[in-house]
C-alpha cells in the first residue's frame, strides 16, 4: 500500500494558512507533505504565491512531517548553487525529514527576469547539470564548476544535513521520465500513469519511490465543488505543453472559457462521496506508486481533513 501525504497550495493560500493546514494534516493521519514552488499563481483567483522557502522554515517548527517540493525548478529563476543551499537548511531544519521534487519548469515563474525561455531538450539538459551541482554541493565539499549552462566558482555550503539530500526529479512525458531514471533519486508525476512508472523502473528506476499527486475538491454540495475547481484550477485540465510555455497568469485566464463545467466535472473528483475519493487515491496505487499526495481545492480545508480522517484514509490502510 502507498504512504498517503497532502499537497499544500502556495498558489492559493497564505502562508500561515499553509503552516495551519500542515498541521491539520498531521492530525487528520496524513503521513508527509508535498509544497508548490512557484513564483506567480496560475491564474489571479488563486491569488496567492509566498516564498517556499520561508513557508518550509515555518513548517519544520510547526509539525513533524516529511516534506518534499513538489516541484522547484532550479534552472532559470533561481541558480541551483542557490537551491541547494535552500534545500541543505529545509534538511536540516527536519532533521534530515526533506526531499527535493526538481523539475524543468514553466515560464509562468521561470522567465521572470527575461532570459530566454529554452526548449524542451534544452530545459532537461540544463536540469541534469543543474542536479549534478547540487549533489557536489550537498558533500559540503569547496565545489567549482564550468558547465554549458552553468558557472560555480569557490562555492562550498557549510550548513549540510548528515545525509544528502535526496533529489526526486518530476517527469510527464517519455524524455523527463528517462532522466528521473537514470539521475534522479525517486520519480513525481501527476497522473496514474502505469506506462510512466513501468518506463522509470525498467529504465533504472527499480526500488527507487514513484510518487504522484492529485487535486480534489471536497463539498457537501457537488455542483459548487465543480464551480470552486473551474473558477480556481481550470488551468489543470488544458492540454499539451501550454502549462510550460505560457508565461503570466492573464495567459492562463484566457483560456478558461476552453474549460467547461462538465469537463470538470468528468475529470475532477468533487464533493463528498467517498467510494469517489477513494478510488481516486486506489487509481495510484494500483498503478505501482509508493506515495501519493492529495490537495484540497478552495476554502473548506477543514471540512477536508475531517472528511479524509474519518472517511477516506481508514479505507486505504493495509
Amino acid at each position: 500500500m502507498p504512504e498517503y501525504g497532502y499537497f499544500l497550495a502556495c498558489e492559493e493560500f497564505r502562508p500561515a494558512e499553509l503552516v495551519e493546514q500542515a498541521r491539520m494534516a498531521e492530525q487528520a493521519g496524513f503521513q508527509s507533505l508535498w509544497i508548490s514552488d512557484h513564483y506567480h499563481p496560475w491564474n489571479d483567483a488563486q491569488g496567492e504565491s509566498p516564498f517556499v522557502w520561508s513557508v518550509i522554515g515555518a513548517i519544520s517548527e510547526a509539525v513533524s512531517l516529511p516534506i518534499e517540493t513538489a516541484v522547484t525548478c532550479p534552472t532559470v529563476r533561481i541558480h541551483p548553487s542557490v537551491v541547494a543551499q535552500a534545500a541543505a537548511t529545509s534538511a536540516v531544519m527536519t532533521n534530515g525529514r526533506f526531499r527535493l521534487g526538481v523539475g524543468s519548469g514553466e515560464a509562468l515563474n521561470e522567465h521572470i527576469l527575461g532570459h530566454i525561455w529554452p526548449p524542451a531538450n534544452v530545459r532537461l539538459e540544463m536540469l541534469e547539470e543543474a542536479i549534478l551541482i547540487m549533489r557536489r554541493l550537498f558533500t559540503g565539499e569547496e565545489v567549482s564548476h564550468y558547465g554549458a549552462h552553468y558557472r560555480v566558482e569557490n562555492a562550498r555550503l557549510y550548513t549540510v544535513p548528515d545525509e544528502p539530500v535526496q533529489i526526486d526529479i518530476s517527469g510527464f512525458g517519455p524524455a523527463a521520465t528517462a532522466l528521473a531514471a537514470r539521475v534522479g533519486d525517486g520519480f513525481i508525476t501527476m497522473m496514474p500513469d502505469e506506462e510512466l512508472v513501468t518506463q522509470f523502473r525498467k529504465g533504472g528506476g527499480h526500488a527507487k519511490p514513484v510518487m504522484g499527486g492529485t487535486k480534489v475538491c471536497y463539498g457537501t454540495d457537488r455542483d459548487d465543488a465543480v464551480r470552486t475547481v473551474r473558477r480556481l484550477w481550470s488551468n489543470q485540465l488544458l492540454p499539451g505543453e501550454m502549462a510550460q510555455i505560457l508565461p503570466s497568469p492573464r495567459h492562463f485566464e484566457q483560456l478558461e472559457p476552453l474549460v467547461t463545467e462538465q469537463m470538470v466535472s468528468e475529470n475532477t473528483v468533487c464533493g463528498d462521496d467517498v467510494d469517489e475519493h477513494v478510488a481516486e487515491l486506489n487509481a495510484f496505487a494500483d498503478a505501482g506508486f509508493d506515495r501519493v499526495y492529495v490537495s484540497q481545492i478552495g476554502p473548506d480545508q477543514r471540512g477536508f481533513f475531517d472528511f479524509y480522517r474519518t472517511k477516506v484514509l481508514p479505507q486505504l490502510q493495509p
